[in-house]
């Protein structure tokens, strides 16, 4: 059934928030900034909701200290069940954010340094971790220029040309046996086609190489450093892989392009897509990146490859320069039926976050889009 767009602008739920202590300008207490940001987010979501693919949309904004959160459509098609800011979502590839940031927390500590040979950490030895005498470093591993395979196993076949329905139940089989000594035996025998550092090449297995590394580091499982680490001292009490079977109830559900329910993804992909979360703590999570004083912050928003007045990445993020001269940071994500969009403008003290229980080929360009036009209502000043 195509999801009718009047149903995204009757299903609309505006939630306001603002720091305790903290007072409202005259403008804030008239009502007038706060009236056009929310017609610039409603009217921005409306678009995308518009289009017949889309199922369910959170929308959080840090402007100027101030939060609000915004919901629309269905937590599951045709149920007519609003989301709202504790709806969790599956995060997929901005997981890989909070990975580079356990990074960053590693080398404040003084635990690791980012250009340490990641063989460092490894047992064996892995000669082919290196090209040409150049190694393969931490930080290579969380800015997509390790070299290494997109996922492992490695089966570049799987994604060409690939049915979207079928994939999924593919993928999902692959992983369900994939065993992380089946990861390192696959390690052995990865061939580097070009230096580390040099070029930017998307990869899955290189973060949950990175995940395997800290858990190294730390003693203790991935999701445990990021609850130890960053969700208990953040308050971020509904980010976590594993979820109860009461979080479970406010799970959304995911969907593929034609409207039936998704596959959910498998946690062995770990550090690299496998964390969930809800509105409400990734505005907590965006605050701290507002925080630059913050030397974790810092380091995970330095730039490791290219160049940001076009294109470059830091510790996961992606970032460049708005044409006013502004840094956007950001990063996207896409798993078995969700969409999710995290970009942070730091000069601007602008942070947007949104998240979607659909996934097709457009969906994380059309959260792009919407963010740009939030960008543009609130204006670059």
């Amino acid at each position: 059934m195509i999801f009718q767009s009047c149903l995204a602008i009757l299903l609309i739920l505006t939630t306001i928030t603002q720091p305790l202590g903290q007072k409202a300008d005259p403008d804030e207490k008239a009502g007038h900034k706060l009236i056009d940001i929310n017609k610039i987010v409603t009217k921005s979501a409306n678009k995308f909701m518009s289009d017949q693919h889309s199922v369910g949309l959170s929308v959080g904004i840090i402007k100027d200290g101030r939060s609000r959160t915004y919901n629309f459509g269905e937590v599951e098609k045709g149920k007519k069940r609003l989301p709202s800011q504790h709806t969790i979502y599956e995060l997929a590839s901005i997981t890989k954010t909070l990975t580079g940031v356990l990074l960053a927390q590693a080398v404040v500590e003084g635990k690791v340094k980012l250009d340490d040979d990641v063989r460092k950490y490894l047992e064996g030895s892995y000669p082919n971790l290196e090209f040409e005498g150049k190694p393969v470093k931490l930080f290579h591993l969380i800015n997509h220029t390790s070299r290494l395979p997109f996922v492992m196993p490695d089966r570049p076949e799987l994604f060409r040309n690939p049915d979207p329905y079928e994939l999924p139940k593919i993928l999902t089989a692959i992983e369900s046996s994939y065993t992380r000594e089946n990861f390192y035996e696959d390690l052995h025998k990865v061939k580097l086609d070009k230096a580390p550092g040099t070029e930017f090449k998307y990869s899955n297995s290189a973060a949950q190489l990175l995940g395997y590394i800290l858990e190294k580091i730390y003693g203790m499982p991935y999701e445990q450093i990021v609850l130890t680490k960053l969700a208990k001292p953040l308050g971020m009490t509904e980010t976590k892989i594993t979820l109860t079977a009461s979080e479970k109830t406010r799970l959304a559900k995911g969907h593929y392009d034609n409207g039936t329910i998704a596959l959910y993804g498998t946690p062995q992909t770990q550090a690299a897509g496998a964390l969930h979360s809800s509105v409400s703590d990734m505005l907590k999570y965006m605050r701290y990146h507002l925080n630059e004083s913050d030397e974790v912050i810092k380091l995970s928003h330095q730039t490791t490859w290219g160049d940001i007045k076009y294109y470059a990445s830091g510790l996961n993020w992606q970032m460049n320069t708005t044409p006013a001269g502004h840094r956007r940071i950001w990063q996207s994500g896409g798993s078995f039926g969700f969409s999710s969009y995290c970009v942070i403008y730091p000069e601007l003290r602008l942070s947007i976050v949104l998240l979607s229980n659909e996934s097709d080929q457009n969906s994380q360009g059309r959260l792009n889009a919407m963010a740009d036009e939030i960008l543009m209502g609130v204006g670059e000043n």
